[in-house]
């Protein structure tokens, strides 16, 4: 009976990565109920079902219940286990899909995560693992994560439908985090990107790279974009091109912003120069938004924070994203923590848009499961 008080319920299949990796960190059973049943096609999707998989993959004795209809899961965390693994990815989504949850649960794993990813590198819908390794590998060092063993390295590219591609993840396991006060972004000092092409001609890479820099270079000096063009068996199955531009700060913020091509056989062909120029806009209108972590990273900077020390965790985010706010409501569910959130206005920052500082003190979270050697 003490386990069913401590089992959470909730309802319809939004935010389903957020609920599993913080049932998993707390150690509280969940229960879904209702996922698209009022739908033709009811149930989980096979993204969501390859996400399930690989939860079990990386925690040992987890128990997972879905009913016939897979339109209610119910998940028994089990301990985080970590070690070498392997998992195929469904085409549907990008890996940056099951990279983003796996950055959440890694430093928490018995052993050292070490995992390859095979599937959809980049796309239009989640974060590429380009943006992913600029951004949020640099934020994990910040609260102590860090480490020779720390990396994201991308073997093959693959874009979708197809995908292809294959990623190797590997990070270190920590027993406490850091707290972090990290409030001033400072100002711009260099621009960074990768321009990608793949079973498409190397000329689109230069073309990107050029319409972006013609934007760019009014503001900044230093910038410098990397082509990278993937020939043979490392180009995935399916032709595509891209951007990824991070801007960092004198302070080591890292902001991102990225593009990628329709899928084959989907939408209008997109020309590379506008492509570039609408990378380069979108990475200005990033930078407006400021903070000290990007967008794509609000979630994981907040979860961080929550589980550092008995100590008080400062961060200044630009305009928290839908994905976030509920982010906010699940942490306060399964950890009952609360952020402190604080708005500056534009005048008080003398710069961008509006901006939160968000401050809570952690909840002394220790990574019990790590063997001390």
């Amino acid at each position: 009976a003490a386990g069913e008080a401590q089992c959470l319920s909730y309802t319809g299949c939004n935010f389903l990565r957020q609920r599993l990796v913080l049932a998993t960190l707390s150690g509280r059973p969940l229960k879904i109920r209702k996922i698209r049943s009022k739908e033709e096609d009811p149930g989980l999707r096979d993204f969501e079902a390859s996400f399930i998989r690989l939860i079990d993959k990386v925690t040992n004795g987890s128990r997972i219940e879905i009913n016939q209809t897979g339109t209610t899961l119910y998940y028994q965390p089990g301990l985080l286990y970590g070690g070498s693994l392997e998992h195929d990815c469904s085409p549907s989504r990008g890996i940056g899909y099951y990279l983003e949850s796996l950055l959440c649960l890694a430093p928490f794993m018995k052993h050292p995560l070490k995992i390859v990813l095979r599937g959809v590198t980049n796309d239009q819908v989640d974060p590429s693992v380009d943006v992913l390794k600029a951004t949020a590998l640099p934020l994990l060092k910040k609260f102590g994560i860090d480490g020779e063993s720390l990396e994201i390295k991308i073997s093959r590219r693959g874009m979708p439908p197809k995908g292809g591609g294959e990623i190797l993840f590997a990070c270190p396991v920590r027993k406490v985090l850091q707290p972090v006060q990290f409030t001033d972004p400072g100002k711009i000092k260099r621009i960074r990107g990768t321009a990608y092409s793949v079973r498409v001609s190397p000329q689109m890479a230069n073309r990107m790279v050029e319409s972006a820099r013609g934007i760019l270079n009014k503001f900044l000096p230093d910038i410098y974009i990397y082509t990278d063009h993937m020939k043979g068996v490392s180009s995935g199955k399916s032709p595509g091109f891209g951007m990824c531009l991070t801007a960092e700060t004198i302070n080591g913020t890292i902001l991102s912003a990225e593009l990628a091509s329709n899928p084959q056989g989907q939408g209008a062909a997109v020309l590379p120069e506008e492509l570039g120029q609408n990378c380069a806009k979108l990475l200005l209108e990033e930078i407006y938004r400021g903070g000290c972590v990007d967008s794509t990273n609000q979630s994981l900077a907040l979860l961080l924070m929550t589980l550092g020390q008995r100590d008080v965790s400062k961060v200044l985010l630009g305009p928290l994203s839908p994905y976030t706010i509920e982010f906010l409501r699940h942490l306060r569910s399964f950890f009952q923590i609360m952020f402190k959130i604080e708005t500056k206005t534009a005048e008080e920052e003398h710069m961008g848009g509006e901006k939160v500082l968000m401050t809570c003190v952690g909840i002394g979270f220790c990574n019990l499961s790590k063997t001390i050697r």
